[in-house]
Parts: C-alpha cells; structure tokens; sequence
C-alpha cells in the first residue's frame, strides 16, 4: 500500500479567519467542530482538506509550495474578480491576449496562488473535447432527483413515457444503472470480456433485469434516495479510480469517462421517460449534453440544440433533416483508442 495526502497544512496568524476565506475560494465548508480563535482549522475540500494552524511567526518570504485554481463554472477571470472580491489581492498577472496564462494572487495573509483557465476554456483554446467528470454525474443526479420530488404524481405505477416499464420500475433501473456501472469500476483487475457477476433478476414478466430494487414501503422518497445513492457511488468510483482503468461494456469496454458519460445519458434520457408521465419540467443543462454526446456519440450533429441531439440519438424525438433513430447504440470505448478522436 502507498501513503494518501490527507491535508495540506498551511500556517497562518488566524487559522479560522484565513480558513473562512480558502472555504469561500472553494465552496467547501468549514468543520463543524471548528470555531473562531481555534488554534486550527480544516476546510473540508475533496481530495486533500486544507488545515490552517496558527503559528507565532510571521510569513516571511515567497511560498515555496502554492495552491493552483481552476474554475469550475467560470472563467478564469471571472474567477478572479470573484477571489478579488472575497479578499485576495492580485501579485502577478500573467494572462495573455491570446487567452492563455494565469493570474498569482495572495490570500488575506500574503499565500501566493494562482488562477488557471477552467476546462471548458482550455478546451477551446487546444481544440480538444472537454472530458466528462465525476462532477457531471453528481450534478446530473441530482437535478433529477431534485426534479422528480417535485412531481404532483401520486400513482408512479403508470407506464414511464413511451416505455412499457411503469415508473418505479424506470427509477428502480436507473438506480442500477448507476450502481452497475460503479460496480464494473470496483475490481482490483476489472473483468474485461463479461460484466461483474452481480444476480440480475425481474420482478416479473416484462420487467427491468436488476440487481438493485428499492423498498416499496419506504414510498417514492424512498425510491429517490436510492436513486441518489447509486449516483453517488457512481461519481465517487470515476472521481477515484486511474485513467487508465478499463473494464467491460457490451458496446466497447470503457474507462472511467465512459462509465461517468453513460450513467449521465441513462440519467437524462431516463428521467425524461418519466417527466413525460409525472407532469414535471425537464430540459438538462445544454453544456453536460455537449459533453456526453462528445463522449459517446461523436458522430452526431454538431449544430443543433444539445438536448434535441441526445433524445434523437436515443431514439426518443425527431431532428429536422434526419431520420428518426429507431435502433441506437453509444460508442463507449475511449475514442482516442478508436481513432475516432
């Protein structure tokens, strides 16, 4: 076994002071056992929590290990007039015209940090394909969920949109959607000719083929939190397992990216089948359709509506000027393995 970096452990004059600033640069949140004039302070961060620890001594030269930003739903300089704002002040600027470069910037006791470009912008400037993240799989999740507790439907036992599947058993599959594709992630030597050996069964005739069912006495909270769940397990296997991790899928054996993207389109087409039946709004965000479609069907429009492309990839709409889709599978091996990227 190899060691984890648990913290990254920063000194400081005011440990919970400087550690309420680095907690709003991240969005992560301070510990609950921490408090004003504490001697320490953790930011809970994913990956590695930052602890503050209050020293006697002041901060006296340039910071020989520093802290890179990149901004996940902004521009870098947007992000930077945001950090601005919050406190830090700017060092060096060293953006360039062409839209490349960094900005160094210092925290309200002088730790020097900078702001990168975020992924979409580096995207765009390398010409590359923004990849498909962790982050993706925990947002679309939980916009489903989010959606479809604010459905006024009490019976979820009518047919889910144009399936043969009633609703339950839509959200039931779609929970192990997610849970197997976690699974397939999970080995320390992922099978690649055959899936995890999980029991796949239907409740009955007609039925969806699952590993995972929800407990019908806990309602259909119940069935979402189930729902949640197998996302979450999701994320945290992409967010944790190497690149370079492939395991098997019957359209191509994939690498975490892929599992992450197909979970998403099982995620978004799914509760589209269901939005139709439990009278709610559903019109996923146009930048995680981009994304996923990139991923797995790169083949498809480049310039029509995101949203309109997936539900006629998917078989589930029409597209001006093409065919209805009526037999459809993704690419889901890595596409620079396949020479398609």
């Amino acid at each position: 076994m190899t060691s984890l970096v648990r913290h990254i452990t920063i000194d400081c004059a005011d440990a919970y002071e400087l550690a309420a600033f680095w907690s709003g640069v991240l969005g992560a949140p301070l510990s609950d056992e921490d408090a004003p004039g504490d001697p320490e302070a953790l930011v809970e961060a994913p990956g590695a929590a930052l602890l503050f620890i209050s020293v006697p001594e002041p901060k006296s030269s340039k910071n020989r290990l520093h802290l890179d930003i990149q901004p996940q739903d902004r521009t870098r300089d947007e992000e930077v007039e945001r950090l601005l704002g919050l406190g830090a002040t700017l060092v060096a600027d060293h953006r360039r015209p062409n839209g490349r470069g960094w900005a160094t910037l210092a925290d309200p006791e002088g730790n020097e940090f900078c702001v990168e470009c975020s992924a979409a912008e580096r995207a765009a400037l390398t010409g590359t394909r923004l990849p498909v993240t962790a982050d993706d799989v925990t947002t679309a999740v939980r916009l489903a969920v989010d959606a479809l507790r604010k459905s006024p439907a009490d019976n979820w036992l009518v047919p889910a949109g144009t399936l043969e599947w009633d609703c339950w058993e839509t959200a039931e599959h779609l929970s192990d959607d997610l849970f197997s594709y976690a699974a397939q992630l999970g080995p320390r030597q992922p099978p690649l000719d055959t899936y995890v050996p999980y029991r796949w069964s239907a409740e009955h005739k007609g039925g969806p083929a699952n590993a995972i069912f929800a407990d019908r006495s806990a309602g259909t909270a119940g069935l979402l939190q189930t729902l949640e769940a197998s996302g979450a397990l999701l994320a945290a296997m992409v967010r944790t397992a190497s690149p370079e991790v492939r395991s098997y899928h019957s359209y191509g054996v994939s690498d975490p990216e892929g599992f992450a993207a197909m979970g998403i389109v099982e995620t978004l087409v799914h509760v589209h089948d269901l939005a139709a039946s439990l009278d709610v709004p559903w019109t996923p965000p146009a930048d995680l359709c981009d994304r996923v479609l990139a991923r797995l069907f790169p083949d498809v429009p480049k310039d029509t509506d995101r949203w309109a492309v997936l539900l006629w990839a998917t078989g589930r709409g029409e597209l001006p000027g093409h065919p209805r889709v009526t037999s459809w599978k993704w690419h889901s091996a890595p596409l620079e393995e396949s020479g398609r990227e």
